[in-house]
């Protein structure tokens, strides 16, 4: 299968960024991709609470989801809207993400399960808690011959999500993302690849890149990992863009026999000696 990301600049117009989005997955799908995932928040990033609340509405009503489900149609292809905000009461929104077959129909979505409540150095401190509603539910969904596994960026954090995926059949695993540059630098690729190699799994994340119009700083570097934990495709970068690559099961297949830690797992006490 031939799978694609696509890397934006989300800004805080939900209009312009599914312009930017559309053109990219255009060109993506016009080089054989069938699969094509966007990174976390395609359709907005803004960090103030009031001009976020001001542009997101309810899924039902939401613009962005409108237009991708009638451009995977058009384009017969499947698409992975990274995430998106999501309305879901009057105090708090969904960071969703949403994955639509080439019929243009939802066939899953997925709310990001881990919060992104932090401090970092030089002052740099979120907390996605006070804006967003925490997912419950993990996401398995079939695309073509593939399982794919869905999460959203902080969740690449918490290895045993991926885990439980691989060991229900998932040989792909998703981590669209708006990394923060700080965290980007330090720690990307390392947990990227790590993710890959421990399961097994390809692993696809598409994501936000660059200085955005509500002050944030993303890393870019969108990949596409095999189950070795070699990158096949990178936007080595900040800038927008796209990477394809085509993915094959039989590495899957292969990544598992040789190195089968999913089989040979086993279960054990914690001893603590004081």
């Amino acid at each position: 299968m031939h799978v694609a990301c696509v890397q934006m600049r989300s800004g805080i117009s939900i209009a312009q960024n599914i312009k930017v989005m559309d053109a990219f997955v255009r060109q993506a799908a016009g080089e054989g991709a069938i699969y094509i995932q966007t990174p976390e928040m395609t359709g907005i990033l803004q960090k103030n609470r009031k001009g976020l609340f001001g542009e997101i509405t309810l899924q039902a009503d939401d613009l962005l989801v409108q237009h991708a489900s009638k451009l995977s149609n058009e384009l017969g292809i499947w698409l992975h809207i990274g995430s998106h905000a999501i309305l879901v009461s009057e105090e708090k929104a969904a960071n969703r993400a949403f994955l639509f077959s080439p019929s243009g129909e939802i066939v899953a979505t997925y709310d990001k399960i881990h919060m992104f409540d932090v401090d970092l150095d030089n002052g740099e401190s979120w907390r996605e808690s006070k804006v967003y509603q925490p997912g419950e539910q993990s996401r398995l969904v079939n695309v073509g011959a593939f399982k794919l596994g869905m999460s959203i960026c902080y969740d690449i954090r918490f290895p045993h999500l991926y885990r439980e995926y691989a060991l229900n059949g998932a040989q792909i695993l998703s981590a669209p993302a708006a990394f923060t540059r700080q965290t980007g630098r330090a720690h990307w690729h390392i947990l990227q690849r790590s993710r890959a190699i421990e399961n097994g799994a390809f692993l696809i994340s598409a994501a936000q890149g660059g200085d955005h119009e509500d002050g944030r700083e993303t890393y870019g570097h969108s990949v596409i990992i095999n189950p070795w934990g070699e990158i096949l495709a990178e936007l080595a970068h900040e800038e927008q863009g796209f990477i394809s690559a085509h993915i094959d099961l039989n590495e899957v297949i292969q990544a598992r026999q040789k190195i089968p830690n999913l089989a040979n797992a086993r279960e054990f006490n914690l001893m603590s000696a004081m």
